[in-house]
């Protein structure tokens, strides 16, 4: 099912929408956002220059360290008064950036996380179980009203209490679960602990995951514990955008389906900031054309993706982004060779022995950097052989993945920390 018409215009209508807020939004922020106009000036490019969509090359990127050096409201387009909701990052290292909606911006908001969740199979004749953090965190309170809005009813349980959220999805035929993949797999743990199989004993049809990169691995990794009925879908958001709701996959789980009528994608080598075509990998920047409160200029995410214009076997005509395989700032540098979380993940998940909890250990000795990586067995064992083989499988896949040798640390079943929020794989002590 397709939640607005909007979502299968042709290019040609979906660029002329751009373009038209694109030029109204760049205006906007040129006479009401003093750090917005400053950029633009230094740049030498005024609002005025904005033709088309590929003058949008022209314009300056914005970082989150523009947030922060404007905290909390310099880079609002609109006074205080007329914002109904504030919200922020944790800010655990530095000033946390703050994001603010008017009555109009939480409308938008609402109708994207709609779009979203309908494209991952929800219904107004679903129970949907929110299992994020409710509280200045987005994630909660965005899926909330966008499946509310849908007509879905909504169980504000929040993360933590695992046993009484199994209770929950007994008791109320909870059919939608909207978690964090790593805390999807840790309720499904809790569950089996108590007697309760995830696949037969609940009703989840539906997992709409969020807040973390979902490799194949680990889309596999949940329907092996809550079924292979489960259609799993993942969505994307940041805080600094809107929250939930920028882009979500349908049920092909081919590239999730980009908002293109409030947000205009670009992918750019993260080095240089040149843009790069479509198909190539690179970081993702977004332009909000809709947004009142706070309305970003390509704001560069540092999530690493590609983009595809190709019509969807499901109808929609917005363009899809693959999942990120990572973030520039969580790439690891060891040796020289770049290394993503996400690459670790996959190889840990092909190996059948390992379970999907590990945690990724860099240290320095001298002057060479070491790689181990903690992952826990699926059951135990005490057989050294069988130990032996399994290290070794790991580490050689490893290998030929990153080109590097890790080394392996197998620990018992459930030694590793679990997480209630977004998953915290890496422990870098190299500037310790």
């Amino acid at each position: 099912m397709i939640w607005s018409k909007e979502e299968t215009l042709s290019r040609k209508e979906i660029e002329e929408i751009q373009l038209e807020r694109l030029q109204k939004t760049v205006k906007t922020v040129y006479n009401t956002v003093e750090p917005y106009r400053k950029k633009m000036q230094d740049a030498g490019v005024l609002p005025e220059d904005i033709k088309s969509l590929a003058d949008l090359k022209k314009l300056p990127f914005v970082t989150k360290q523009d947030l922060r050096d404007n905290y909390p409201f310099g880079l609002f387009a609109v006074p205080k008064e007329e914002l109904v909701r504030i919200h922020a990052s944790s800010g655990t290292t530095g000033k946390p950036t703050v994001v603010g909606y008017t009555h109009e911006d939480m409308k938008v908001w609402t109708e994207c996380v709609s779009r979203i969740a309908c494209a991952g199979g929800a219904t107004k004749k679903d129970v949907a179980q929110i299992c994020f953090g409710y509280g200045m965190f987005t994630g909660a309170l965005g899926l909330h009203y966008g499946l509310e809005n849908m007509g879905a009813t909504i169980v504000p349980s929040s993360s933590g209490n695992s046993e009484k959220q199994i209770m929950y999805m007994q008791d109320f035929q909870t059919s939608i679960l909207v978690a964090t993949p790593s805390y999807a797999l840790r309720l499904a743990e809790v569950a089996q602990s108590i007697g309760v199989n995830p696949s037969t004993d609940l009703s989840v049809k539906i997992a709409l995951v969020g807040s973390e990169l979902l490799t194949e691995a680990m889309r596999k990794e949940m329907n092996k514990v809550w079924g292979e009925h489960v259609l799993v879908t993942s969505n994307y958001g940041m805080s600094e955008l809107m929250g939930p709701g920028v882009s979500g996959e349908c049920e092909y789980q081919d590239g999730m389906h980009i908002n293109e009528d409030f947000f205009i994608p670009e992918i750019i080598n993260p080095q240089t900031g040149e843009v790069l075509p479509e198909g190539e990998r690179g970081e993702l920047v977004i332009t909000c054309i809709k947004k009142q409160g706070l309305p970003l200029i390509r704001y560069r995410t540092k999530d690493i993706t590609a983009l595809t214009y190709a019509k969807c076997k499901c109808g929609r005509t917005f363009c899809r982004m693959a999942n990120p395989m990572g973030r520039s700032d969580d790439m690891l540098k060891v040796r020289g060779v770049n290394v993503f979380p996400g690459q670790i993940e996959e190889v840990i998940l092909s190996v059948p022995e390992l379970g999907p909890h590990y945690e990724i250990i860099v240290e320095r000795e001298g002057y060479t950097d070491k790689l181990t990586v903690r992952v826990e067995l699926n059951h135990a064992t005490d057989t050294f052989k069988e130990l032996e083989r399994i290290t070794r499988v790991t580490k050689n896949k490893l290998k030929t993945v990153l080109g590097l040798d890790v080394k392996i640390l197998l620990e018992s079943p459930d030694t590793l920390q679990r997480f209630e929020g977004k998953a915290k794989r890496i422990r870098d002590l190299r500037g310790v």
